[in-house]
């Protein structure tokens, strides 16, 4: 059964201070399956990730053994028709792994659902910060992590930061830090969601997550 919850939030202005603006979300989550659905999303996107680029030859594609070893009688050793066999060292491998693509199914409203549940359980984790973009005007870490204590936001933890679009000089600014997250809302996924801890939102981001998932 799923359950209409409404989280609210005010924005925060350059200097860390509340604005006046807010934004709220209506979220639709699960009572009781809720983290059924979390896990499967994330194990659907895990699988993903995958290559699946693995392989190992068979006794047809390793090269030699042509040739018979020695005849089939008189020597008194064990038959044998190729040096390639999987007995033999050197041979090819049974049922060893080949190439494919792995793919866990899950629907749309159902991954929709999961992130919804697992974003209002992650909601006292989540602050919106008006005007980020403008913020950092030149491609320097520095700038960031200058941001970064205005805000009170620890970088020993991992961080989330959800924007409408990429743009060069936050892309450049947070590439060098290993727990910060830089991710487009229409990327946002459950995996990411999950291991964050401060999420960060600016105002572009909220109107795209509303729209994409929420709708």
């Amino acid at each position: 059964m799923t359950v209409q919850k409404i989280i609210e939030y005010n924005s925060l202005d350059s200097t860390g201070q509340i604005s006046s603006d807010k934004y709220n979300f209506k979220l639709n989550i699960l009572e009781d399956s809720g983290n059924y659905l979390i896990h499967r999303d994330i194990l659907r996107h895990q699988i993903s990730q995958k290559q699946g680029t693995v392989s190992t030859k068979t006794r047809s594609e390793v090269r030699g053994g042509g040739k018979k070893p020695w005849k089939q009688k008189g020597t008194g050793r064990a038959r044998a028709g190729s040096s390639r066999s999987p007995l033999w060292r050197g041979g090819g491998v049974t049922f060893g792994p080949k190439p494919k693509r792995t793919t866990l199914k899950l629907n749309k409203k159902e991954r929709n659902l999961a992130l919804q549940t697992l974003f209002y359980n992650k909601r006292n984790n989540i602050s919106v910060i008006g005007e980020l973009e403008s913020l950092i005007n030149e491609p320097k870490t520095k700038v960031f992590c200058d941001i970064c204590k205005v805000y009170n936001l620890d970088l020993n933890q991992k961080i989330l930061l959800v924007v409408a679009k990429k743009t060069p000089y936050l892309k450049l600014s947070t590439q060098n830090l290993k727990n910060v997250e830089l991710i487009s809302a229409s990327n946002l996924n459950t995996l990411s969601l999950l291991k964050a801890k401060q999420i960060l939102l600016t105002p572009l981001a909220v109107n795209d997550i509303k729209e994409i998932y929420c709708d």
